[in-house]
């Protein structure tokens, strides 16, 4: 479908494919420059050197790199949104507490622009590590998680006895946790990444789930509503990003 630009001249359909084509393979450059070198020392010419586009061209995009970076990140939640509900629905056991702190930690694993943001990694973010980017993204996977944990709690199916506020400091203690501690395991007791998001559902599940097993029907519609959320997400991060690539 053509765009109507705000000057009121219509945008041909090829033209849009063009740009959004040019747009991706820019942040595809700026994603492989900053795991190389870090983002302090990547520059718009380097960027522009590596996607093939005139630096010119590149601002028609991003005119700095902090919103190239803003952009990036907005594709990279998009593309981990769409993990976690591919591997959600895939599982029996994806809209427990614990699969899904499972499949979340599969798929943080996979996008390492996201887990340096989660982990404020100095060497990959430089000066962006302690910034909104790193707190925001966790602040709202922690504020979904939070409706999930309550909507969980209304069915019995995680543990009353202890507060809101209390379960959501030790979700966040346990899933961080693992994280942190990898760079700092000798070989020899190296999980994989596997083996590392069963011990975050293992763990998950011990310390907040109850024992019983919830009946079918309740089974069906947790699964409903988690996955009625995720779509959402998707949804809300996908027009985000065609925003991005459409300003």
């Amino acid at each position: 479908m053509a765009e109507q630009s705000q000057d009121g001249n219509i945008t041909p359909p090829q033209d849009i494919s063009r740009r959004q084509e040019r747009a991706q393979r820019i942040l595809d450059a700026a994603a492989t420059l900053i795991l190389r070198w870090g983002y302090n020392k990547m520059t718009l010419d380097d960027v522009s050197r590596l996607a093939g586009v005139a630096k010119g061209t590149m601002y028609l995009h991003w005119k700095t790199r902090e919103e190239l970076f803003r952009a990036l990140m907005i594709r990279e939640r998009v593309a981990m949104a769409e993990d976690l509900r591919l591997r959600v629905a895939a599982d029996p056991q994806g809209s427990t507490l614990h699969g899904i702190l499972k499949h979340s930690a599969l798929a943080m694993m996979k996008r390492p622009l996201l887990k340096a943001a989660l982990l404020s990694d100095i060497s990959v973010l430089g000066k962006l590590a302690r910034s909104e980017h790193g707190t925001g993204i966790y602040a709202e996977r922690m504020l979904g998680f939070k409706t999930y944990l309550e909507f969980l709690r209304e069915r019995g199916l995680v543990r009353t006895d202890q507060s809101m506020r209390v379960q959501v400091y030790t979700l966040s203690a346990i899933f961080m946790g693992f994280f942190l501690i990898s760079p700092l395991m000798p070989d020899e007791f190296m999980l994989t990444d596997e083996e590392m998001a069963e011990m975050i559902a293992e763990a998950i599940r011990r310390t907040l789930e109850v024992d019983h097993l919830a009946p079918d029907n309740e089974s069906q519609s947790v699964s409903q509503n988690f996955n009625q959320y995720l779509r959402h997400a998707t949804d809300s991060a996908q027009q985000e990003f065609q925003r991005e690539l459409g300003s």
